[in-house]
């Protein structure tokens, strides 16, 4: 299994001296991301749908073995609530192909109040180009049904394990050859860390789960402080330690 450890975004200002040195302006923070990780989810893309030629620059501003999950626009996913969704897949699609192949997965992230619905979320995802990588993180408990799932391995599709506060809010169904995790807020200090042996349960669920040559994508997105910065590092590490094969990570040690 590559285990590819990124964060949700790197242009946060109070990661300044944490993963960012100060005399690095903050238009080079990605050129700078890009040596310490080697993926970033694009949280920003659910808020305003980048350009093409935003991805293109992207794209030219990253390592060749660089690779960008891409959370989709929020016009998908919050205001059509997967209805309708022949235009906005493309256009999404469309615009996130100016990465060319440096774009990994997609992620639908579904609104809290959106209750199941199997055949829509097939509908919608039947839009995708083939071999596309969408995972999706749906968010009201109604969908843990087996209608769901069925939908999601029959489209290869993976469901998004997401945690929050330290543990699973989510099923762990294993729904296609690839996985996707997101680490929403731990309980360690200080807020919002995650602890230690935290982290290494879900490096034993991801190694139980995918075999060494499958793909799994698992992004931090408590952002706040660099926690994330610094969870990633010990993630990381106690995937190594479990022997599993890790992109990059930063080579400081994680401050405790």
């Amino acid at each position: 299994m590559t285990l590819f450890v990124g964060t949700s975004g790197w242009q946060y200002r109070d990661w300044r001296g944490a993963l960012y040195p100060a005399d690095v302006p903050m238009r080079l923070w990605l050129e700078e991301y890009t040596r310490h990780f080697a993926t970033v989810e694009i949280n920003n893309a659910f808020y305003r749908l980048p350009t093409r030629e935003n991805f293109e620059a992207w794209r030219d501003r990253v390592p060749g073995d660089f690779v960008v999950a891409v959370k989709a626009s929020r016009y998908l996913t919050h205001i059509k609530r997967l209805k309708d969704p022949e235009e906005p897949v493309h256009r999404l699609m469309s615009h996130a192909a100016g990465l060319g192949d440096r774009l990994g997965p997609v992620l639908l992230q579904l609104p809290p109040t959106l209750r199941a619905d199997p055949d829509l979320l097939d509908a919608c995802l039947a839009r995708f180009p083939s071999g596309a990588r969408i995972a999706v993180e749906p968010r009201h408990e109604s969908w843990w049904v087996s209608g769901t799932r069925k939908v999601l391995e029959s489209r290869g599709a993976a469901l998004c394990w997401a945690d929050v506060r330290a543990r699973p809010v989510t099923p762990l169904w294993r729904t296609a050859d690839w996985g996707y995790v997101r680490f929403h807020e731990g309980r360690a200090h200080p807020w919002p860390r995650y602890g230690r042996r935290s982290l290494e349960t879900w490096v034993d669920r991801l190694a139980t789960t995918w075999s060494d040559a499958e793909d799994m994508y698992a992004y931090f997105n408590n952002d706040p402080g660099g926690a994330a910065v610094e969870d990633a590092v010990v993630f990381g590490r106690a995937a190594t330690r479990a022997g599993l094969a890790v992109t990059r990570t930063p080579g400081f040690a994680a401050r405790r």
